[in-house]
Order: structure tokens, then sequence, then C-alpha cells
């Protein structure tokens, strides 16, 4: 067993490592003719420094970077650091969640934001989503780990996503076509062009266009499941009346449908699994005759073949049989006006932003069978405005940077479910409740829509705050910030429509129709940053901080948030005393639940090194970070519900190191890792019990990404490119709701290819996990049948080719 554990460590070391070769390589703002690792540019204190000057732990990447790893969007954004994932599920604004140290959002829930805060130009997004579609003309991407209590003090206990456009240029016209395809027909075609208008105004505009087919096919009609499409433009206009004012509006659209996101694979079957199965097969004449074949008394032939077929089990197969015409559309559009202006001895900067983000899915399958049970409409819309100014500037008396902010948000939300019985509900439920003595024919399942729900919001948003970075000496910092800020949220729910029938199923089953709320709350907070920076000498930068993180607490908006039919009195006294006393023992009404959940705080400590040695060809950063967690926000789907959680207490605690060597003046190798040995809940009883006491979801206690990077000219006009990473994650924690765990997981991608520097143009082939490892992103208990798991696998083998043209 040692020598087993060993060799994993090993394996893992090694798989530690695409962040910085790639990036401190694509990253240099110019070629330098001295040798060594090119210095990288953050923004990650609202101003430009040498990363490794930052007592922050940051990874970075430009625009070639996150192409080269096949960082097409936020979906494989491990590809650039292994101590930030992402998850999605169903529906991406309820599920898309990024996680840093093992610290994020976990759960579905429409109700809050992300603890990743995402940054796109400097103007928030609400939900993770956001980033979830292809990157369009991004220049560069940073990920800020810890929370950022005050620069970025948005929700953002975990840490922030700051994604930059490439902005448009004074100097010449100049552009880039990119065209990528791949198997499962993947197509992706992006170009952008820059082009002076005058002395002082500038125009860009890029569009990329992408579809692919998803991983699933239908085993009955063998068309692939879970495809996409997408078309998108982004438009920019800079101008600078003078070198003391700049002025750049951005505007963006995008847009995409596809069958989405309900083929997923069978991960633990449950005791209702012959049911699925049969159903998929046969359509019933009735339910006597159904239950008759479930008791081997009939013989399954009698009933009428559907001419669906059943899945293969075999999850690396990809096969899942789903029923509707299940489409997804998503609308993202809105514009942006940044203004940096020179006023005194510091620089005024205003980032306005006005967005508009709508998910649309209809006809959709929530049992992710072959069982045609019930059916999915389901719609979220967002509209956002915010606003913040940032004032840099120098205090000579106190040696220090400051920046002083001002932030204001509005968005207002509003989503809807409608939910229709299909035709094979009553049959299966008539199995169900037959199965608890119940009588067939009991529970009322006939098709057509039962309820029709309603949801929605306002979320407000005020804040000021401060940075200070005091220079005590030349080898001496002190910083210190502080970020007051004012949360007020609205939630509601009712019930636009609910079939008036009291043996409807989820009436018998106590679930529905729930109580009507609309409910408010507001949350006050103060949060911030102290630490200290010493510099014994120009290669080394040592550090320590202290980070306070909150997350406002809200309403969750939710069908149950408030309760069940039992804390719905009115409904639940009108029915009939036969109902009351057969399926809930004549239990007296209940008041309503508080929907309300509280904010999530975080005392972080942080202490850290970077170093540069071997003349600046290698480069070692280390943190050691510590998370003291009250009242984490855990959003849990439990079948049929969807709940929002307080954990009294959690603790999370590890240490990062990134490494990169600049093995030759073209190779350099880089390797990363991510050790978490403690992420908990405590003890606590107001939690489900399955996560009292429990590890973190989607945390292992190792990540690490390894690369070797080449860049070799064989002459003047030609250079040969290659890349190689491995990617490893020990065992983790897969699901909310239950102990379900993915094992350990290597997958290893490859890129081969070369360049014409002196003509802009560059082929690469690329395989992403090349050895076709099959494993799983997330589990979830399957909708209405208890005991069943259905899981989200990771994309198995794919493979393509890049041809990117500059100009």
């Amino acid at each position: 067993m040692k020598a087993l554990y060993l060799r994993n460590a090993a394996l893992a070391a090694i798989a530690a490592s695409v962040t910085l070769p790639n990036l401190a390589h694509a990253q240099q703002a110019e070629e330098q003719s001295t040798p060594g690792l090119a210095e990288i540019i953050v923004t990650a204190q609202r101003r430009t420094e040498n990363l490794q000057d930052v007592p922050i732990a940051i990874t970075a990447a430009n625009a070639e970077t996150l192409a080269q790893a096949r960082v097409e969007n936020v979906a494989n954004i491990q590809a650039i650091s292994p101590s930030i994932s992402f998850r999605v599920t169903n529906i991406a604004t309820s599920s898309a969640n990024l996680i840093i140290r093992g610290l994020g959002t976990t759960g579905n829930s429409r109700s809050f934001e992300g603890s990743v805060g995402v940054f796109i130009d400097g103007v928030y997004r609400t939900r993770a989503a956001a980033a979830l579609q292809n990157f369009l003309d991004i220049d560069n991407l940073q990920v800020l780990r810890g929370p950022q209590g005050t620069l970025f003090g948005k929700n953002t206990t975990a840490g922030a996503l700051l994604l930059a456009s490439a902005s448009p240029s004074l100097n010449d016209v100049n552009g880039a076509v990119e065209v990528t395809y791949g198997n499962y027909d993947t197509l992706i075609a992006r170009g952008a062009v820059n082009a002076p208008l005058s002395d002082k105004v500038a125009f860009r505009i890029a569009g990329l266009a992408s579809s692919a087919d998803g991983f699933f096919t239908d085993s009955t009609t063998g068309q692939s499941l879970n495809d996409n499409k997408t078309r998108a433009v982004k438009a920019q206009l800079l101008f600078e009346p003078s070198e003391n004012l700049t002025v750049r509006l951005i505007g963006d659209y995008s847009h995409s449908q596809g069958n989405c996101c309900y083929a997923t694979s069978a991960f633990i079957d449950g005791p209702t699994q012959p049911i699925i199965d049969l159903l998929t097969l046969y359509q019933p004449a009735s339910s006597q005759q159904f239950l008759g074949v479930l008791a081997g008394l009939i013989p399954a032939s009698s009933m009428t073949p559907t001419g669906r077929k059943l899945p293969a089990r075999d999850p690396s197969k990809f096969e899942q049989t789903l029923n509707g015409n299940g489409q997804q559309e998503i609308e993202d559009y809105g514009g942006t006006l940044l203004i940096d202006a020179q006023v005194g001895e510091g620089t005024l900067k205003s980032v306005t932003a006005v967005r508009k983000f709508t998910v649309d899915q209809r006809d959709l399958d929530p049992d992710f069978s072959g069982a045609d049970i019930f059916r999915y409409d389901e719609s979220f819309s967002s509209r956002f405005i915010s606003q913040e100014l940032t004032y840099n500037t120098k205090i000579p008396a106190l040696n220090a940077e400051a920046v002083f902010g001002l932030f204001f948000s509005d968005e207002k939300l509003k989503m809807g479910r409608s939910l229709p019985w299909a035709n094979q509900a009553q049959f299966y439920w008539d199995a169900i409740f037959a199965s608890l003595g119940v009588a067939p024919g009991t529970a009322y399942a006939a098709p057509g829509t039962w309820t029709t729900e309603r949801m929605g919001g306002t979320a407000k948003s005020y804040a000021g705050f401060a940075h200070l970075d005091f220079a005590v000496n030349d080898k001496f910092n002190v910083i210190a910030g502080v970020r007051y800020s004012i949360e007020k949220k609205r939630g509601f729910f009712n019930n636009a429509f609910y079939r008036p029938i009291p043996t409807d199923v989820f009436t018998l089953l106590g679930i529905a129709p729930s109580p009507a709320y609309d409910a408010t709350t507001t949350n006050k907070a103060l949060s911030g940053t102290l630490g200290v920076q010493y510099r014994p000498t120009d290669d080394i930068m040592l550090y320590a901080t202290y980070n306070r993180g909150f997350k406002a607490g809200g309403v969750n908006m939710d069908v149950n948030a408030a309760g069940t039919l039992i804390n719905n009195a009115a409904v639940y006294n009108a029915l009939p005393a036969a109902i009351r006393i057969g399926f809930f023992g004549n239990a007296p009404a209940q008041a309503p639940l508080n929907p309300r959940y509280k904010p999530e705080k975080v005392n972080a400590f942080e202490v850290g090194g970077k170093f540069q040695y071997l003349d600046g060809r290698a480069r070692t950063n280390i943190a050691f970070f510590y998370y003291d967690l009250s009242d984490l926000q855990i959003a849990q789907f439990i079948g049929l519900r969807f709940t929002v959680l307080n954990a009294k207490s959690a603790k999370d605690y590890g240490l990062e190191i990134e490494n990169l060597f600049q093995i030759t003046d073209s190779l350099t190798l880089g390797l990363d890792g991510t050790w978490i040995p403690h992420a908990q809940y405590g003890k606590d009883s107001n939690i489900d019990p399955v996560l009292s006491d429990s590890r973190f979801r989607f945390s292992p206690k190792f990540s690490g990404n390894a690369t070797l990077n080449l860049d070799q000219p064989i002459n003047d006009n030609l250079s040969v490119l290659a890349r190689v990473q491995a990617q490893y994650q020990s065992r983790q924690l897969i699901s909310t709701a239950t102990t379900a765990e993915q094992g350990p997981v290597t997958l290893v991608n490859a890129n081969l290819g070369f360049k014409l520097p002196k003509t802009g143009l560059l082929i690469e082939g690329w395989v992403q996990n090349l050895f076709d490892k099959t494993w799983f992103t997330q589990s979830f208990p399957t909708p209405l049948q208890t005991g069943d798991q259905n899981a989200y696998p990771g994309a198995p083998r794919t493979y393509g080719i890049r041809v990117r043209a500059s100009f």
C-alpha cells in the first residue's frame, strides 16, 4: 500500500503544472532578448503589477495560453490551475458553480450568486453560467484565490475570476481568424478586426460561431443529445481625446441553443429501476395489466412495445433514452462603458454596465429516463445594472498606493416552471403506491399540466471600499483594506396554477401545493484585508495576509422554500378527512417555514512566498491557507426539493505550490499542486446528516497539473509547437445529497503543431483525455426514483485541429 501511495503521489506531483508554464511563456508583454522567464502582469490590486510582487495567490493566462489548453470557456478551467474547478448540471443558471481551494457554491439553487465572483471587463456577473459561453475576443484571464473582501468584495468568499477583452488599438489595422474542427462534429470559428478610425478613435469587432454534437447518443433514435450551437458578436469603440481621458464602449450579444442538458449516465440503480425499464420498453393498457407484469403473473409481451430501447449500462458508451423534444435557448447581452480620467494626482475609473441574461428550457425530461413520466419547462431571466467608481492615487505622506471605490448594482429576477404529467405517469405512480399498500387509481397522475410556478425577486447591493499599500521601506510593505456592504434582497413564490384535485400525486406525497411567500432580507457587513509583505532580495517576496470574506444571505426562490403541503394550512385543512387521516395521520397544519438563509462569512489566513532563481529561469510560488467559515451556504437537491442550508461552521486548510522551469530557451516545465488535507463541515444537527461532519463536496485532497511546453524555432520562418499535460485529482465526494464518490482520475492532454511567425499562420492538432478515461463530475438523486442516482460524466476523448491566421 505504501508503494502504491508513493507512486500515486509521484504521479500527482508530475501531474501538477499546466498553469505557469504556459502563461508565463504567453503572458509576456513584449519579446525579451535576455534569457529567463517572462514577466507576468496582473491587475489583482486594481493596478498593473508584476505577479511576483503581489501578495495574493494568482493564476493568469492570455488568449493563446487558453487556446492551447483548450479552455474555450470556464468549463475546462482546471487546465489552468489545479486549485480551481467547475461543475454544471441541467440548467446553468442554477447549477454552474466554480470552486477554489475546495470552497465554492455547491449544489443547485436559482437563488444566490456563487462564492467565486466572475468579473468580465470589470463587470460583476451574478451567475457563473455567464462564463460558460465560449470566450470571444478575450485577452487574458486571472484567477484570484482566496476571499477578495475589499477590491472584489461582491460575494467572493472563495476567490474571483477576472476576464478582460482585447482592447481596440489606435496603432494599426490588424486582426485574426481562427477555426477549430474536432470529433463530435465540433466546429468553432471566430475572428476579430481592429481598425483605427482616426488618431483618437478606434473600432474593434469580433464574432464567433460554434456548434457541437453532444457526447451522448439516444439509444432509440441514434441522434446526439446535449448538443449546442452558439453565435456571438462583440463590438468596441475606443475614444482617447487626450492623454488624460480614455473612453471605451463595449457591446456584446450571445445566443446559444441545443438539446441540453438532461442526458446523463446511470450511477446507482435504485429499487424502481425495473419499473423504469419496463415502461421504457412497453406501454401498458391499464395499471392492472402493468401490476400483473411486475408481479410476474402476466408476460411483458402482453403490453404494447414503445419502440424505445434501453441504454447501455456501461457509462463509457454514453447512451441515454429520453422523451420530449427538449431544447434550451440562452441569450446573454449587454453594454459596458469604461472611463479612465486623470483627476488631480490620480486616476478616476468608472465602470457602467447593463446586462440581460435569459435561459429557456422547453419539453425536457427531468426523470432522466426512457420512461415517459413527466416533462419540464423552465425559464430564467435576469436584468442587471451596475456602477462602480474607483480612484487610484498615491499618498506621498504615507508613501502609499491607494484605491478608493463605490459600488452599486441592481438585479431583477424572473423565473418560472411548468410541469405536466406524461402518458406513463399514472402507471408508474400506481406501481409505487401499490408497493405501499395503496389501491391502484388512488393517486391521480393523468396526463396534463399539474402545476405552473412563478418565482422571482430583486437584489440590490451598495458598497464603499478603500485599499492602501504602505511602503514602509524598499523591502517592507503593509497592506490594509476595508469594505462596507449593504445587500437587500427579495424573493417570492406562488402557483399560477395547481390542479385542484385532492388526490394528485404530490398532494398525497405531502409535497405540494406549498405555501406562497414574498419575503425580504437585508444584510450589512464589514469585510476587508490586512497583510504584510517582505522582499529580502529582488527575487524573493514573502507575505502574510488576513482576509474577511462575506457572501450575502437572501431568500430561497423555490417551490418548497416555505415548506410543503402541511405548511399550507388553507389547502391542507380543506383536504377530505379521509386523506388527512390516511396519508398524514391527521397531523395538524403547521406555519410556513422561513424561506430566508443567512450570510456566509469566512476568516481567511494565508502565508506565502514567491521566488525566482537560477538566473530567472525558475519560479516557485507557494501558499499556505486556513479558512474558518461560519454559516456556509449549501444548495442541496434531495430528489424533489431544492433547499438552501447554512452549515454552522466549517474549516478548510491546505497548501498550494506552483513551479515553472525554463529547461531550455524553447522548453518549459511546470509542476503545480494543491493539497487540502481538511475541508470539512462541522457537526450540525440543522443540516442534512449526510453533510454534518463530512468533507466538502468536489474537494479532492490532492489536485495537480503538469505540463511540458515546447516552442522550438527551426528557422526564421518556422517553429514547432508541442505540449503535453497531465491532470490528476484524488478521490472526492460528488453529490451534496449522498456520499457518492469519484475515485482518483488522471487525464492526459497533448498538442502538436507549427507556426510561421512571418505570415502569422499557426496550425495545431490537439487531443484531450488521450486515454479516454470515463469519470464523473457530479451525481444526484434521480427525481421521483428513491434510492436511484444519475451522474454527469466528464468529457470522453476529444481531438481536432486548430488553424489560426493573423495580420
